[in-house]
């Protein structure tokens, strides 16, 4: 199948990364609201079946277990019928929006890429600047699925700063690499931490500073989010960081902008 770009979306974007416990959920969520205070229109996918997190970062909840998956024949070039959730002024999709909370699934292997990639084109995302795709880790399905069958504008792999991560960060970008999908950069989340006494800096991660893989040799880091109180408590508050009324204040706000402001300008070649 022909890979197929999404009707009414500017960009679609993947926020992928090499190994879970990153925090790329996090990114995902809040680089989509700094985008929106940048001007845009956003809509983020939740594509973790087994997984997703998006709808709990949002404040959402789905306590009613959803019905088992069965396969569906769509008549090709059918109109999407999903209507996204809004939240914060955002698009919404996820499987965590399908099934509760505390429900597992068990989808066979071969039809993970194909439920995503078709949830993903039966949604009505209607007029969109920027689709967030908030993936797994790895570098199976539904990556490959996605990958083979929709058109992607760029990746954004997240990556805390230690040798690991960054190993398993490259394996990552390979794949898109490969698929011809442009990274649009590293962002090195819990990269340092903010004293709440002293303001002072500390690098919790130990890292070597002249060891990077190959694959990442010339990958430019477009953004250091720092570990601070503000965005776990907001993670436990289920309201974004940047979602607050003064969300969009100090190191770790700016971080995110910095990165939306980064993402605009690969995207479309304006400063913000």
């Amino acid at each position: 199948m022909r890979k197929q770009p999404l009707s009414g979306i500017g960009h679609v974007i993947a926020i992928a990364s090499g190994k879970g416990g990153v925090g790329k959920t996090t990114v995902t969520v809040n680089l989509a609201l700094a985008l929106k205070a940048l001007g845009a229109q956003v809509g983020v996918f939740d594509a973790d079946i087994f997984g997703p997190n998006v709808p709990l970062m949002l404040g959402i909840h789905r306590r009613r277990a959803g019905g088992g998956f069965v396969p569906v024949v769509r008549r090709k070039g059918a109109a999407a019928y999903i209507e996204p959730l809004e939240r914060y002024g955002l698009k919404i999709m996820s499987m965590g929006l399908i099934v509760a909370e505390d429900q597992v699934i068990n989808p066979d292997a071969s039809d993970v890429g194909s439920i995503v990639v078709q949830t993903l084109r039966d949604v009505k995302w209607g007029s969109l600047h920027y689709l967030l795709i908030d993936l797994p880790p790895s570098a199976g399905q539904p990556q490959q699925g996605l990958l083979q069958n929709v058109t992607m504008d760029g990746v954004v792999v997240v990556t805390t700063p230690q040798d690991l991560s960054l190993l398993d960060s490259s394996r990552s970008l390979q794949m898109y690499a490969r698929a011809g999908v442009p990274l649009l950069g590293l962002v090195e989340n819990m990269s340092y931490f903010i004293c709440p006494h002293c303001g002072e800096k500390h690098e919790i991660f130990q890292h070597s500073a002249r060891w990077r893989p190959e694959a990442l040799k010339d990958a430019p880091i477009i953004g250091r989010i720092p570990l601070t109180a503000e965005i776990s408590k907001g993670i436990d508050r289920k309201h974004p960081l940047m979602a607050e009324p003064d969300g969009a204040q100090g190191a770790q706000a700016e971080a995110f902008l910095e990165i939306a402001r980064a993402v605009k300008k690969r995207m479309t070649g304006q400063e913000a």
